[in-house]
């Protein structure tokens, strides 16, 4: 039996490290392949550190909008000079990680499942966080005809985007608070956790097979368009309701040696911050220019206007919230309980800050020392 649960744990952590939204909606088709993106501003300048190019990952996600915008506007580009960006897009957390771990790229924006479990698969030798990107954008939307409380989720199917992700262990969580009990590897107990992805989660809706889900953004606003109701934002849940949903990450060796290049590129994703929340709107425009280029289609306008301003897009990496989600999955027997010391290497983003004349940011005790 504990050779059995062994087994399942180690098989839970590699599920685990799927990121918040690494089976998220992305487009009217709400799902595409990893393609490398050949559209991309020119570089113009002096190249940083003499280095030619510099390999950056996202997802095309709405929680990954600071890539997004920040390609498509050029504020990226412009802060690297001669040094060309060159963009990969990914669809799920393990294959960012070993990309990284391989050199594929350099930087990677990235949830913090994924980032846990690639920082402590490698015995903290792989990875930095250096900055945060995006918070919330994640809720818990119902049938209004079978659920019209949250007490009447007892007895229900609810989806969640897979076993193990960040929103699994986050509806495990909550249903742990609220007393009532569910077996994490079935899914099976006073509710049922029923693991979708996201790209099938809403047929599933519309068939009845489930009664609804605790899901990222745009996959939510997708079923309220289906007729689903909002019954809880997961950000409501967290003190100043926020929370990490994506993570910008380096890989140490390219810290060490190109340490210029990463200050360029913390300098254009703290510009493009600034930039989408002083210009909502336009930013929501850029951000679906940019999956249009990326996946084929854009996302619909009942799908975006809500989604949209339901996630916040920040610097902070809100390292404090990492460690309780890494608490949470080790609650809910997803994880053994992880040592992140380390994690955090954000001396260059509050160099950058400071430049800018913006307050630090905190690492939780879980930085570099």
């Amino acid at each position: 039996m504990h050779a059995t649960r062994n087994t399942v744990r180690r098989s839970l952590v590699a599920v685990a490290a799927l990121p918040l939204l690494a089976v998220a909606l992305t487009a009217c088709g709400y799902g595409s392949e990893s393609t490398d993106d050949k559209v991309a501003p020119a570089a113009k300048g002096d190249k940083i550190d003499g280095l030619d190019t510099v390999k950056i990952g996202y997802f095309p996600n709405l929680t990954h909008a600071t890539a997004l915008v920040g390609h498509q506007e050029g504020i990226l580009q412009k802060e690297l000079g001669g040094t060309k960006l060159s963009a990969t897009t990914f669809n799920a957390g393990p294959s960012e990680i070993e990309a990284l771990n391989a050199g594929s790229i350099d930087i990677g924006f990235i949830g913090p499942s994924p980032s846990i479990n690639g920082y402590v698969k490698s015995q903290g030798k792989n990875l930095r966080i250096i900055g945060g990107s995006a918070s919330g954008g994640v809720k818990l939307v119902v049938n209004p005809k079978k659920i019209k409380t949250l007490d009447d989720l007892k007895g229900k199917k609810i989806a969640t985007p897979q076993l193990g992700n960040t929103q699994d262990v986050a509806f495990l969580h909550w249903i742990n608070e609220k007393g009532w009990k569910v077996d994490a590897e079935s899914g099976k107990g006073d509710v049922s956790v029923v693991r979708t992805e996201n790209k099938v989660t809403p047929n599933a809706y519309l068939s009845g097979s489930i009664d609804g889900a605790w899901v990222p953004e745009p996959t939510a606003s997708k079923l309220v368009s289906d007729g689903a109701k909002v019954l809880l934002d997961e950000s409501t849940l967290w003190p100043d309701k926020k929370f990490v949903i994506t993570n910008i990450i380096v890989s140490q060796k390219f810290l060490a040696e190109h340490p210029a290049v990463v200050e360029a590129v913390l300098r254009g994703t703290v510009k493009t911050n600034a930039w989408i929340n002083a210009n909502p709107d336009k930013a929501k425009e850029s951000a679906n220019a940019k999956l249009k280029d990326l996946t084929g289609k854009a996302l619909p306008a009942e799908v975006i206007d809500p989604a949209w301003p339901s996630i916040q897009f920040i610097d902070d990496p809100l390292a404090a919230t990492l460690q309780a989600q890494a608490d949470h999955a080790v609650s809910a027997g997803f994880l053994q309980k992880p040592d992140l010391a380390g994690i955090y290497d954000l001396k260059p983003l509050n160099k950058v800050l400071e430049a800018e004349g913006k307050p630090a940011v905190a690492d939780a005790g879980l930085g570099v020392k």
